[in-house]
């Protein structure tokens, strides 16, 4: 569900540290970079579709469906079963899934492989994998330089064809 995850079965002994740790629940691909991913706050499992907006300071990992928005400066992690149509405003977001619409991040914006990316991505920094679908546009402004609606216009066209 939505939330910690703080509950032992009786089947297991397993610590809720060790659950987050599992290859079922973090994959391989997340769970050795714990700086840039910090300790997860909430949890939107495979299982769970969310519909709605989505707040929160800290690290949150989707494997789920969510439809709506999320803001956060914190980290965004998308599992690779995960189908995501929002807007979403982040610091980091980190996806291995499915993301339809708008991503704004302050930081970086990583999509691993296999992702599925269709809309527009406003960011600093981009990587890509191999293997990704990316359907879109990009506008990676300087990281401190503010959001501008008109684009700038570098070199006029007189100049760029200009023959000597």
């Amino acid at each position: 569900m939505f939330g910690k995850n703080t509950a032992e079965t009786p089947e297991t002994s397993e610590t809720p540290q060790d659950a987050m740790k599992s290859p079922g629940v973090l994959s391989p691909a997340f769970s050795n970079n714990h700086e840039e991913s910090g300790d997860i706050i909430a949890f939107v499992g495979e299982e769970v579709t969310f519909k709605g907006t989505i707040r929160y300071q800290g690290t949150v990992r989707v494997d789920g469906r969510l439809e709506g928005e999320i803001y956060t400066d914190g980290n965004l992690i998308i599992g690779q079963k995960a189908v995501i149509t929002a807007k979403i405003e982040a610091g980091t977001v980190t996806c291995q899934g499915r993301i339809t619409g708008e991503i704004l991040a302050k930081n970086r914006v990583k999509l691993l492989s296999p992702a599925v990316f269709d809309g527009t991505i406003a960011t600093p920094l981009l990587s890509m994998d191999e293997g990704v679908m990316f359907n879109g546009s990009c506008n990676m402004p300087n990281k401190g330089e503010r959001k501008s609606k008109e684009a700038k216009l570098v070199v006029s066209v007189e100049e760029a064809v200009k023959v000597r």
